[in-house]
């Protein structure tokens, strides 16, 4: 008990330098949240803000591949864990960072995995960031819970999905679910919106359309855009060459940037804005 009572002293003195945080959400996994969330972070930081990504998702870890910055190891000093600099000095915290190899399973139970998050969020040194994103992993489990639990002060979710039937469904129970906990809905995103044919330019709708924004009008939520399908996407990530460094042309690109100035706005209204 008292080492819980002093992570929790320490978690709100770290806290107080972090301006704002947002949790990054989704109601099934294959939905593309934590490319979204590697990418609208940049997008902040190339805008000139100081940005965190806490990659809470400890079974599927993925941002470090994303933002090309695996291989690396988490440091600690006498402060407390050191985070990984990534691109455009984003700070990167990973449970992928503590792995031996690549392929090595994280076999927890509950109580280990909430520990693990908590230490995670007491006594990394993030130092004064404006925003900290936390991709979190999918569904309503324990893990999402125990992060906004542990932070009750959290701007809001963002929630992602894409317009299948089954997606809007799942995505319904994530939305309640931040609405019991009393933590403000920033929006809705649907992802992989339409494909473009890149010889012809016909659009193709893979998942059907407009799955996203009819979920946000019904649970009367705002609705941040509509992100298409594209193959730079997928390569970019692949390469671990975000968007935002790579291709100023991309219509991924356009429409997350679009979103981002939508969330960006949103914490402009909140009170620790920088």
């Amino acid at each position: 008990m008292e080492k819980l009572k002093k992570q929790e002293e320490t978690l709100k003195l770290r806290m107080k330098k972090v301006k704002h945080k947002v949790a990054v959400i989704s109601g099934k996994g294959g939905v593309g949240k934590s490319v979204v969330t590697a990418n609208i972070a940049l997008i902040f930081a190339k805008k000139g803000y100081k940005v965190g990504i806490l990659d809470a998702d400890l079974h599927g870890p993925s941002i470090p591949k994303i933002l090309g910055v695996r291989g690396n190891k988490l440091e600690a000093n006498s402060s407390g864990i050191l985070p990984v600099f990534g691109p455009l000095n984003v700070k990167i915290v990973s449970i992928d960072f503590l792995l031996p190899k690549d392929e090595t399973p994280v076999i927890w139970r509950g109580p280990l995995k909430m520990n693990a998050i908590r230490q995670f969020l007491s006594e990394v040194v993030w130092g004064e960031l404006d925003v900290l994103f936390m991709d979190l992993p999918p569904g309503t489990g324990d893990e999402p819970l125990s992060v906004i639990k542990l932070l009750p002060e959290m701007d809001g979710v963002i929630v992602v999905t894409i317009p299948s039937e089954v997606s809007q469904l799942i995505v319904k129970k994530s939305i309640e679910f931040t609405k019991e906990l009393n933590i403000p809905v920033i929006g809705v995103i649907e992802n992989m919106s339409g494909f473009t044919c890149p010889n012809c330019g016909f659009q193709i709708d893979l998942f059907k359309s407009g799955g996203g924004e009819k979920i946000a009008k019904e649970l009367n939520v705002p609705f941040l855009g509509k992100i298409p399908l594209d193959i730079e996407v997928t390569q970019s990530s692949d390469e671990g060459q975000p968007l935002i460094m790579k291709n100023l042309n991309s219509k991924a690109l356009k429409s997350l940037i679009n979103i981002a100035n939508k969330i960006e706005d949103f914490l402009k209204e909140k009170p620790n804005v920088s």
